[in-house]
């Protein structure tokens, strides 16, 4: 075939590729040479082999990034859709030897750290050669990724409604009210929001799927965030709400791995805010051999619980 023999007299290869898409997404040879376990000549002579071959150039350099050129856009989206291609064929393959290999690359928003591992880890014990990718961050970082189409799987708690996708419910995420153990409010029932109008309130920063749900129902409410305070993580917000420093709005399950010895659950009325997490993928994006078994796993876990 032409484009066949087009395509190997240039000898771009797979690696080469693999490392281009590791510079466009760090966006510097120094971090994607540390990423792919190279070293950085080894990266820049790869990439240099790469735009000589394909006759264009790849990178601009702006400061001290590296950002892809219209052209280097396109072969990076091409790159992606083969690499995504060659993994499906991988996978597929793999679902003849009863799912004996494979890669599994999730994404998720920062509260639910606390429930994705547990089901991961108990998949990947079953299928110990399945390549797990793990990938945490906020709303906005998530939501990055999604656009890119870097994983097979995300979760969200609020799933970004101006995009091309498909969400499923995956399971339940209440939002409550915390507070430091011995706090004078603790043992009241049906704690009006207006009661706690002298506390500080700590924050998710802006970005945040949690934040998100929280002003969503503030609006709905007609409630007033008393003194907010921005604070950028979740391990932040507990080590803050034990020293005293306010109360905070955070997931149940993020309670439940937050040290509930020292932590308490305010009864506050309206609370807990309803909020829920999803399974959420580019629509027309095929799942799988993997990723189906994956969810099946979490399914089959939530329904015993």
């Amino acid at each position: 075939m032409a484009w066949a023999k087009r395509f190997h007299t240039r000898q771009t290869t797979f690696r080469q590729l693999e490392i281009f898409l590791g510079v466009a997404d760090y966006a510097s040879v120094t971090l994607a040479a540390k990423a792919l376990h190279l070293a950085q000549p080894t990266v820049s002579t790869q990439i240099a082999k790469l735009s000589q071959s394909l006759g264009v150039t790849l990178f601009e350099q702006v400061g001290k990034q590296l950002y892809p050129t219209d052209t280097g856009s396109e072969v990076r989206d091409a790159a992606r859709e083969l690499f995504s291609v060659m993994d499906n064929l991988e996978m597929r393959l793999a679902q003849r030897e009863g799912l004996s290999v494979g890669q599994l690359k999730i994404s998720v928003v920062t509260t639910a750290k606390y429930l994705i591992p547990n089901w991961l880890g108990e998949f990947c014990q079953r299928y110990p050669n399945i390549e797990p990718e793990f990938q945490i961050g906020n709303r906005a970082e998530i939501i990055q990724r999604l656009k890119q189409n870097l994983d097979d799987l995300y979760v969200f708690s609020n799933p970004p409604n101006d995009l091309d996708i498909r969400s499923e419910f995956l399971t339940e995420n209440p939002l409550v009210v915390i507070a430091k153990q011995g706090h004078p409010l603790q043992h009241k029932s049906n704690i009006v929001w207006n009661e706690l109008n002298s506390e500080r309130l700590l924050i998710r920063e802006n970005g945040s799927g949690t934040r998100f749900a929280i002003e969503q129902f503030f609006n709905q409410h007609g409630l007033v965030l008393a003194r907010p305070v921005t604070i950028a993580s979740n391990e932040a917000i507990k080590e803050s709400v034990m020293a005293g420093l306010g109360i905070a709005i955070v997931s149940r399950h993020a309670l439940n791995h937050m040290a509930p010895g020292n932590l308490v659950e305010l009864p506050v009325k309206e609370f807990p805010i309803p909020n829920s997490w999803y399974w959420v993928r580019p629509n027309g994006k095929q799942d799988s051999p993997v990723v189906k078994a994956f969810r099946a796993h979490v399914s089959q876990k939530l329904k015993a619980k």
